[in-house]
C-alpha cells in the first residue's frame, strides 16, 4: 500500500478494524459452539431437561439430532453429512 492510498483509506480504518474484530469474534464463537466438550455438556443438559419433563420428546429429538450432527462434523474432516451415513446410524 502506497502512502497516497494509505492516506486516502485512513478514514476507513475504524470500519476495517471493527470488521476484523467482528470476524474474529464470530470465528471464536463458532469454535466454542462446536467444541466436542461443550456439545457433550449440552447433550447431558438436554437429557436432564427431558428427564425432568421440561422438554417434550419432539423438541428433544430435534435438538439431539442437531447436536449429534455437530459432533459428527467435528469427527469427520470433510464436514459433509451423507444421507446414507445417517440412515445407517439410525438402523444400527
Amino acid at each position: 500500500m502506497g502512502i497516497v492510498s494509505g492516506l486516502l483509506l485512513l478514514p476507513l480504518a475504524p470500519v476495517r478494524g471493527t470488521a476484523w474484530i467482528a470476524d474474529h469474534l464470530l470465528q471464536e464463537a463458532r469454535r466454542q459452539a462446536h467444541d466436542p466438550r461443550v456439545v457433550q455438556a449440552r447433550l447431558a443438559a438436554l437429557n436432564r431437561a427431558l428427564d425432568e419433563g421440561a422438554l417434550d420428546e419432539a423438541a428433544f429429538e430435534r435438538e439431539e439430532e442437531r447436536l449429534l450432527t455437530l459432533l459428527e462434523r467435528r469427527a469427520r474432516p470433510s464436514g459433509r453429512t451423507t444421507t446414507t451415513h445417517r440412515a445407517q446410524r439410525r438402523h444400527a
